[in-house]
C-alpha cells in the first residue's frame, strides 16, 4: 500500500479524513481563506484498485443504544464504494446491488473509523467492490472489524447508458480468492431472485 495523506473535508463531512492510494496517485489539496468554508479539490489517476477512507464517528451518528446507528454505517459503505467504483470506470457510477451486509461489531462514537473498499470482480459495466469497516479507539492501534458487505455499481454514460469498465484482473492468490467469492455471491444471488420473483407470482 502506498503512503497516507490527509485531507481536510468541508465541516458538512467528517474532519478527519485519510484516502490511502497507491504512489501514482496525484491529489491536489486546496483550502479556501480562514473566513470560508474549507474547499478540497482532490485529483486520483484511475485504475485503482483500493481506497481508504478514514474519520471520527461523530455524535450525530448515535443510535438509541448509543452506538452509532446502522444506517450511518451503510452510508459510509456506499460513499466508500461509490468513489472506489467511479475511481476505477474513470466515471459517473450508480449503485445497484448492496449483498451479504454483515454488522459483526458495534462502532463506538469517538471512534476512528476505516472503511477499505476494493474491486474483487467486474463484468462489461459493472463493478463489485468489496467494503470492510474497522474501528478504533484513536489512541490504541488495533482496529476491530465491524461491518462487511459486497456492493455492485454500474458505469453510466451520460445519457444514463451502461458503459464498459476496464477489466479487473486479479494479480495474486488473494485477489484470486476475492473475485471467486464475488463469482459465488452471484450464483446465490441468483437464486434468491428466483424464490423472490416466485413469491410475487
Amino acid at each position: 500500500m502506498a503512503a497516507r495523506s490527509a485531507a481536510i473535508f468541508p465541516p458538512s463531512y467528517h474532519e478527519v479524513v485519510m484516502v490511502s492510494l497507491s504512489n501514482h496517485s496525484k491529489r491536489i489539496l486546496q483550502a479556501s481563506d480562514k473566513n470560508e468554508t474549507p474547499k478540497v479539490a482532490m485529483h486520483i489517476c484511475r485504475m485503482e484498485k483500493e481506497l481508504t477512507l478514514r474519520f471520527l464517528a461523530e455524535p450525530t451518528d448515535i443510535n438509541f443504544g448509543g452506538k452509532v446507528h446502522g444506517g450511518a454505517v451503510m452510508k459510509w459503505i456506499d460513499q466508500a464504494g461509490y468513489a472506489c467504483a467511479v475511481n476505477w470506470c474513470g466515471g459517473y457510477a450508480v449503485t445497484v446491488y448492496v449483498g451479504g451486509i454483515q454488522f459483526l461489531k458495534p462502532i463506538h462514537i469517538g471512534n476512528l473509523v476505516e472503511i477499505r473498499s476494493r474491486i474483487i470482480h467486474t463484468g462489461s459495466s459493472s463493478m463489485h467492490i468489496s467494503v470492510d469497516v474497522f474501528s478504533k479507539k484513536p489512541e490504541l492501534d488495533e482496529y476491530i472489524h465491524n461491518t462487511h458487505c459486497v456492493i455492485i455499481f454500474v458505469a453510466l454514460d451520460e445519457s444514463g447508458n451502461p458503459r464498459n469498465v476496464p477489466d479487473f484482473i486479479p494479480s495474486n492468490e488473494s485477489e484470486k480468492k476475492s473475485e471467486q467469492y464475488a463469482i459465488r455471491l452471484m450464483e446465490l444471488r441468483k437464486d434468491i431472485q428466483v424464490e423472490m420473483d416466485a413469491r410475487r407470482s
